[in-house]
C-alpha cells in the first residue's frame, strides 16, 4: 500500500469517526429533528450533487417539513421558473381544489419538479397553510431561475390586462421586439450577439420600469399580484441578457443566472419581512463557488457566495453527495428522462473518501458531516478534492470531463450529508417534453 493510499485511509477513518448517525428516511419526522439546529438561521441552502436523486428530494422534504412546522420558516425557494412555482404556491395556499388541476413543469427536464417527493411535501405544506389564520404564517413557494421568458411574458401581459389596460397595450408594444423569438431565445441571443437584429433590451426594461413606478398603489391593491408581475418581469430583463451572454461566455451567463437568483430570493424576503427561507438547488448553486475551481478560474459566483456575502452568520449551507446506485437523467437536452446506473466515485474525490468511510468497520450508509466546526471531518476534507455534479444530463463514458471538478468541500458547506447508495427520483410525470412545447433551458444542464 503506498503512502496516498494510506493517507486516504486516515482521512476516511477520520471521516467515519467524525460522522454523526441519521434517522432512516422512512422515518421522515425523526430525519427532519436530526437538522433542528438549522432551524436558528434565517437562510437554509439544501443542496443536491444530482437533479434525479429520490433520497436526496426525501431528505430535503423531511428538513423542509421540520423548519416549517417547527422553526417558522415560510417561504420555500426553488431552482425552478417563477411562473411553474408559482401555481405550486398558490395551489398549497388553498386557492385550488385538486393537485390533479396543475400544469406546472411541463417542459423538459419534467422529473425534477414533477414527482413523488414533491407531490407529496406540497401536499402537506397545503395541509399546513389551511390550518394557519394569519397570511405572514403560510408557505409560501416561489422559482428562482430565469428560463420561463416566454411564460414569464404572458404573465406581465395577463396582469396589466386586468389592473392597468393602458400599461398593457404599452408593454405589448415594447414586449413586441421579443415575442417572435419566445419559441427559441437561444436564436435571439445569437442574431443580437452577432449583428443580425438589434438586441430587446431597453424594450423589456421600459415595462420593467413601469409596473416599479406604479408599485405603491399596486400593492396597496393587491400585493402578491403585483410581486408576481414584477418578478415575471424581471425574468424576462434577466432572461433577455442571459441569452445574449451565454453566445459569448458560459461563465457570464452562470454569474447572471445565479445573481438573478439571489436577486429574486432577496426580493421575496423583502416582500415578507422577517420571513425566514430555505432553498432548494443542485451542490453547484449553493456550495460556495470561492471554494471550487470554478471559482478560482473560471471566475464563477454563484448563489450560495451571494447568500454568505449577503446574509453573512444568518445563513447555513448543506451539501448532499453519493457513491453510487441509479439517477433520473437523459441521455442529452430534450430526450426522456431515463433511470441511468451512478458509476462508483472516482479516486481522489469526496465521495470515494466517504464511501470508504462507509465500507469501514462501524461505518454507516447515510450521515452527516458538521463542516463548520473546523473538526475531524473538516480537517480531513480541508485539502482540494474532486467533486461529482450531476445535472438533469448524465454521461457516464465521459465521467471525468463531464461531471468532476475541484473543491476545497468544508469552505464550499457548512454540513454534508452523505448516502452512500441512492436511487433515481420516483415520477408518474412523463419523463420528456410534451410535443409543441420549446425547451428554454437549452442548452444548459444544471
Amino acid at each position: 500500500m503506498d503512502l496516498a493510499e494510506l493517507e486516504q485511509l486516515d482521512r476516511s477513518a477520520a471521516i467515519g469517526a467524525a460522522a454523526r448517525d441519521l434517522p432512516p428516511l422512512s422515518d421522515a419526522p425523526a430525519f427532519g429533528a436530526a437538522f433542528d439546529a438549522l432551524g436558528a438561521y434565517d437562510v437554509v441552502l439544501l443542496g443536491e450533487a444530482t437533479h434525479g436523486t429520490q433520497e436526496f428530494y426525501v431528505a430535503r422534504a423531511a428538513i423542509t417539513r421540520r423548519l416549517v412546522e417547527q422553526h417558522g420558516f415560510t417561504i420555500l425557494a426553488l431552482e425552478a421558473d417563477w411562473p411553474d412555482a408559482a401555481a405550486l404556491g398558490r395551489w398549497i395556499d388553498a386557492r385550488r381544489a385538486t393537485y390533479a388541476g396543475l400544469r406546472p413543469f411541463e417542459r423538459f427536464p419534467t422529473w425534477m419538479w414533477r414527482n413523488q417527493p414533491i407531490q407529496a411535501l406540497t401536499t402537506r405544506l397545503r395541509a399546513v397553510n389551511a390550518a394557519r389564520t394569519r397570511p405572514d404564517q403560510r408557505v409560501g413557494i416561489y422559482g428562482l431561475d430565469l428560463y420561463s421568458l416566454g411564460a414569464s411574458t404572458e404573465a406581465v401581459l395577463a396582469y396589466l390586462d386586468r389592473h392597468d389596460p393602458e400599461a398593457a397595450a404599452e408593454a405589448r408594444r415594447h414586449y413586441g421586439c421579443i415575442r417572435p423569438w419566445l419559441r427559441d431565445p437561444g436564436d435571439y441571443g445569437w442574431s443580437v450577439e452577432t449583428g443580425a437584429r438589434k438586441g430587446c433590451e431597453e424594450a423589456v426594461l421600459a415595462v420593467l420600469r413601469d409596473l416599479l413606478e406604479k408599485r405603491i398603489e399596486a400593492m396597496r391593491e393587491d400585493s402578491a399580484a403585483w410581486l408576481d408581475a414584477f418578478a415575471n418581469a424581471k425574468l424576462v430583463v434577466d432572461a433577455e441578457a442571459y441569452y445574449r451572454a451565454a453566445v459569448r461566455s458560459s461563465d457570464r451567463s452562470w454569474n447572471l443566472r445565479d445573481t438573478h437568483m439571489m436577486e429574486v430570493l432577496q426580493l421575496v424576503l423583502s416582500h415578507r419581512p422577517g420571513a425566514k427561507a430555505i432553498v432548494w438547488a443542485h451542490n453547484s448553486h449553493l456550495g460556495d463557488a470561492r471554494a471550487t475551481e470554478l471559482g478560482w478560474s473560471g471566475g464563477e459566483l454563484n448563489l450560495g457566495q451571494l447568500c454568505r456575502e449577503r446574509f453573512g452568520g444568518r445563513v447555513v449551507s448543506v451539501g448532499f453527495a453519493t457513491d453510487r446506485g441509479t439517477v433520473r437523467a437523459a441521455n442529452a437536452w430534450d430526450e426522456p428522462g431515463i433511470v441511468m446506473r451512478v458509476n462508483r466515485a472516482l479516486p481522489g474525490s469526496v465521495e470515494a473518501l466517504c464511501a470508504a468511510a462507509s465500507a469501514g468497520p462501524g461505518g454507516r450508509e447515510i450521515f452527516a458531516l458538521d463542516l463548520a466546526a473546523q473538526g475531524a471531518a473538516a480537517q480531513a476534507l480541508e485539502l482540494k478534492l474532486l467533486e461529482r455534479a450531476i445535472g438533469v444530463i448524465y454521461r457516464p463514458s465521459t465521467e471525468r470531463r463531464s461531471h468532476y471538478f475541484e473543491a476545497l468541500v468544508p469552505r464550499q458547506f457548512d454540513h454534508l450529508v452523505w448516502f452512500a447508495e441512492t436511487s433515481a427520483v420516483v415520477t408518474d410525470a412523463p419523463a420528456g417534453k410534451p410535443a409543441g412545447v420549446e425547451a428554454e433551458t437549452w442548452p444548459f444542464g444544471l
